[in-house]
């Protein structure tokens, strides 16, 4: 019981944030979610490894968000 009220915000709060990714362009969701699987990343190797999962998390999740929207960023060139 005590689990399902400490995720039951979580979810609530990830539900509304993906709503609001509708008006993003390819350039935008390539940048999002990019760096939200390198911060998963990042983080998960930091766990495994032993050295810090935040630090890992955050470099992962800033490189992670150049990868994307840069690889991205052709596919809104070509839609105009």
């Amino acid at each position: 019981m005590a689990v399902t009220r400490k995720f039951l915000p979580l979810v609530a709060v990830l539900g509304l944030l993906a709503s609001g990714c509708s008006n993003m362009n390819n350039k935008e969701q390539g940048a999002l979610s990019g760096g939200a699987i390198g911060a998963g990343a990042g983080a998960a190797l930091g766990w495994v490894t032993g050295a810090n999962p935040w630090v890992l998390g955050a470099i992962g999740a800033a490189s992670g968000a150049v990868v994307g929207a840069v690889t991205n960023e052709s596919k809104d060139g070509k839609r105009r």
